[in-house]
C-alpha cells in the first residue's frame, strides 16, 4: 500500500520544560498547547526533601538548571520554561531573573520560568491588587506574597493548605473551595500557585463564580512560553488566553468577608 501521499508528521516547533522531580502533571500542561507545538520535558535531580523553602532553592540552583537545559539541547527546542513557582520565587525578582540568564547561558535560546510569567501575566491583564491560592506551608506562602508585593502588586487575600508532598492529588473541589476564600471584594485576579496543583478544568467555573481572572501556575508558564514562539496557548473561557473570556462583567461585591480566610496563622 503506497502511503507516500501522507508525508510524514508535521513539523514541530519546541518547547523545553524543566521540572522538578516530584512534578506530576505533564498531560496538564499539554492541554494548553496547540499541535504544532511539541514539549519535551526534564526533571531535576531527585533529592529527599518535603515541599519546603529549602526544596524551592534546591530545585532552582544554577547548577542544576544549567544540566537540566543542557539535556533538553539534542532535541533543539525554541524556549525554556522552569515550570516550578516556588523555585522561581524564592529568591526575588532579582533571583527569577538570573535564573532565566542561567538557563539561557546552557540552552541559548530564550528561558522564562513559572513566578516570571505570573509576573508577565499580571501586567498583561492590568491587575494591581491580586488574591492567591497555594498547597503550600505558611513559610512558602508568605514568600509568594513577598515576591509579588516587590512587584509592586497587593495581595488582597490568601488560601493556603499547608501541604509538603503529594500536591498533585489535591482535587478539583479543594481548589475551588480555596479560591473563594481568598478571593475579595476589591481583587483584580486570583492567582493559584504551583505547577503540581491541578487547575485546568476549574479555571472557567472560577472566573464565571468568582467574576475575574484566575490565574494557575501551569497556565501562566505555559503562555509566556508559548507567547515567545509567537503562537497562542489553548484554553477556551480562561481570560489570560481566550479574549473573548475577558470580556465578563464585574465581580459584585461580596455580600460579608465572614467567608474568607481570616490573616496569617
Amino acid at each position: 500500500m503506497d502511503l507516500s501521499f501522507l508525508g510524514g508528521p508535521r513539523p514541530q516547533r519546541g518547547v523545553g520544560v524543566v521540572a522538578p522531580f516530584d512534578f506530576a502533571l505533564d498531560r496538564e500542561l499539554w492541554r494548553w498547547v496547540p499541535d504544532e507545538v511539541s514539549l519535551h520535558l526534564t526533571r531535576t535531580p531527585y533529592v529527599p526533601v518535603e515541599v519546603s523553602l529549602h526544596l524551592a532553592r534546591l530545585v532552582s540552583e544554577h547548577e542544576t538548571l544549567g544540566d537540566a537545559v543542557r539535556t533538553l539541547n539534542a532535541v533543539t527546542p525554541e524556549v525554556v520554561a522552569y515550570a516550578c513557582t516556588s523555585g522561581s520565587f524564592v529568591g526575588g525578582i532579582a533571583g527569577e531573573r538570573a535564573m532565566c540568564e542561567a538557563m539561557t547561558r546552557a540552552g541559548a535560546v530564550p528561558s522564562v520560568t513559572t513566578s516570571g510569567a505570573l509576573l508577565e501575566a499580571l501586567i498583561e491583564l492590568g491587575v494591581h491588587r491580586v488574591a492567591l491560592v497555594t498547597p503550600y506551608t505558611v513559610s512558602v506562602t508568605r514568600a509568594l506574597e513577598e515576591y509579588v508585593a516587590e512587584a509592586g502588586v497587593t495581595v488582597t487575600g490568601r488560601a493556603f493548605m499547608g501541604l509538603t508532598r503529594h500536591i498533585w492529588k489535591v482535587p478539583y473541589r479543594e481548589v475551588v473551595a480555596m479560591a473563594h476564600r481568598a478571593a475579595r471584594r476589591d481583587t483584580d485576579a486570583l492567582f493559584i500557585s504551583c505547577t503540581n496543583l491541578p487547575t485546568y478544568d476549574v479555571i472557567p467555573q472560577l472566573e464565571a463564580e468568582l467574576r475575574l481572572p484566575v490565574l494557575s501556575a501551569n497556565q501562566v508558564t505555559m503562555w509566556a512560553a508559548l507567547r515567545r514562539l509567537g503562537t497562542r496557548a489553548m484554553g477556551p473561557y480562561q481570560a489570560l488566553v481566550d479574549p473573548a473570556a475577558r470580556q465578563s462583567p464585574l465581580r459584585p461585591v461580596l455580600p460579608d468577608e465572614e467567608q474568607q480566610q481570616e490573616g496569617w496563622t
